[in-house]
């Protein structure tokens, strides 16, 4: 079997490959009542297939000349003692010892990574065994499993591959298959969902012992690997977006619409919406409506006359992502290293009142946690940041300085507040504040309306492009 299984994995070295054993300390494992028993089928079935140490040797040496890892599963403490002895690579814990606590106890004091089949585990039970392995540091990987032999398609559950990857973030899922053995979908669906690691079971047979109904023979876990090859294949990269492709991005940007001057633009002069307009079909150097955001800046380096191509030749353009991006990654840190916990899909808003470019200078963060007749906001000032003065004319707000240090204005009225401490800022009371080393403010108000912000600086209430707001912006 080794050798013949040896040969078909090795026409897939993208593989990683184990040959994996079942031990059980017959001695001890079986009642001494029903030792040598033909009428009980597992006594029976483990009796005739016992080896001794120096036949598991052999198999051990011939699957290592073969390039497999070695696995094995332990059934009994003894058996683990025996694993180690031999230096066995990985343990693996079958379904029906997934909540054996005294030989998980014996398993997790070896230095071997874990595979554990959960297999009719309840919830509780998964909870608390990967709740152990975890306090513990252990190497282990969990498999979606399902205790029939062979398993019919309704009770396969592929979908408990998501549920698992959910409950667990950071284990590693994989899959433990007893399908038929005719059977290569249920591989690609399971990659596909994310699984990666995948036992089979396998088998040659012989003139006086035929194959079980979910062994596969070399010639079916040939075409079960052709199988994870083409949905690897299929499915490509999900870790991270897949790198862009040049030709079908050039076909997508020949569909784009092209920008276009709607009026004389004078070289020096910035670019707005109102002096351009996009129309269909592009040049090759020229700017297109999916690069006009407000993240972008464009000024024209030449004159540009009415219907012509605003492109790289006759204007430059500035991208503000980049600055975008670095002062998420900045708040977030912020908020990090104070152990301050933001819930999922609240949006950020970044307050550049007299531009982005500038916004170390004079800006504000601020995530809105609550806005019902009540209102909760943090603000987030980072190094050096100042935020101009404005007033409300109907919201009432009370600021606790969490984190760092502020310097704050009320009427012209110095206050600098310490971490801990709360002032509140009454209707009509123009406030301005700023900090040296950074901080973070917990507001509480009444409820916020967009229209209630006011600055002193008539620069900046005019300016309407002084907030970006991102959703996911947490890195």
């Amino acid at each position: 079997m080794i050798r013949q299984f040896g040969q078909v994995c090795s026409k897939y070295p993208q593989f990683h490959f184990a040959f994996k054993l079942q031990y059980r300390d017959l001695d001890t494992f079986i009642h001494p009542a029903v030792r040598g028993r033909g009428d009980i089928k597992y006594v029976k079935r483990f009796s005739e297939t016992r080896l001794s140490k120096n036949e598991f040797d052999a198999l051990i040496m011939e699957m290592r000349t073969w390039g497999f890892l070695t696995m094995c599963t332990p059934f009994d403490e003894n058996s683990v003692d025996l694993i180690e002895s031999q230096d066995i690579d990985v343990i693996k814990i079958a379904s029906c010892s997934f909540g054996d606590w005294p030989l998980l106890e014996r398993i997790v004091h070896s230095n071997k990574p874990l595979v554990a089949s959960t297999a009719g585990a309840s919830v509780e039970t998964m909870d608390r065994v990967i709740s152990f392995f975890s306090h513990r540091n252990k190497d282990f990987a969990i498999l979606h499993c399902v205790g029939a032999y062979p398993t019919p398609d309704a009770e396969m559950h592929l979908s408990q591959i998501d549920f698992l990857k959910t409950r667990y973030p950071g284990v590693r899922i994989g899959f433990s298959t007893h399908e038929s053995p005719d059977n290569t979908e249920n591989i690609k669906m399971a990659i596909a969902k994310g699984a990666s690691i995948f036992e089979k079971h396998v088998g040659v047979p012989t003139d006086i012992f035929p194959l079980n109904a979910y062994s596969a023979t070399p010639a079916q876990i040939e075409a079960w690997l052709d199988a994870a090859q083409y949905a690897y294949t299929v499915c490509g990269v999900g870790a991270e977006r897949h790198p862009v492709n040049a030709s079908e991005a050039a076909s997508l940007r020949s569909l784009r619409r092209g920008m276009f001057a709607k009026k004389t633009i004078k070289a020096g002069e910035p670019i707005e919406f109102a002096d351009v307009y996009f129309a269909f079909p592009p040049s090759d150097d020229q700017f297109t409506a999916n690069d006009f955001s407000k993240y972008t800046q464009f000024k024209a380096t030449m004159d540009i006359l009415p219907d012509h191509p605003i492109s790289s030749h006759n204007s430059v353009c500035r991208d503000m992502h980049e600055k975008v991006w670095s002062i998420c990654k900045r708040v977030h840190h912020l908020l990090k290293s104070h152990n301050i916990s933001v819930p999922g899909g609240i949006d950020l808003e970044i307050s550049h009142h007299y531009g982005i470019e500038r916004f170390d200078e004079t800006g504000l963060t601020m995530l809105t946690i609550v806005n019902r007749g009540y209102c909760k906001k943090l603000l987030v000032l980072l190094p050096g940041q100042c935020h101009p003065e404005q007033f409300h004319l109907k919201k009432e707000e009370t600021f606790q300085l969490l984190a760092g240090d502020v310097q704050l204005e009320l009427d012209g009225r110095s206050h600098r507040l310490l971490p801990g401490e709360i002032i509140t800022v009454e209707p009509g009371v123009k406030h301005a504040f700023r900090s040296e080393g950074g901080a973070i403010i917990e507001e509480i108000s009444s409820t916020h309306f967009k229209d209630d912000s006011f600055y002193t600086d008539s620069m900046i209430q005019q300016n309407r492009n002084r907030k970006t707001l991102l959703t996911y912006w947490m890195v």
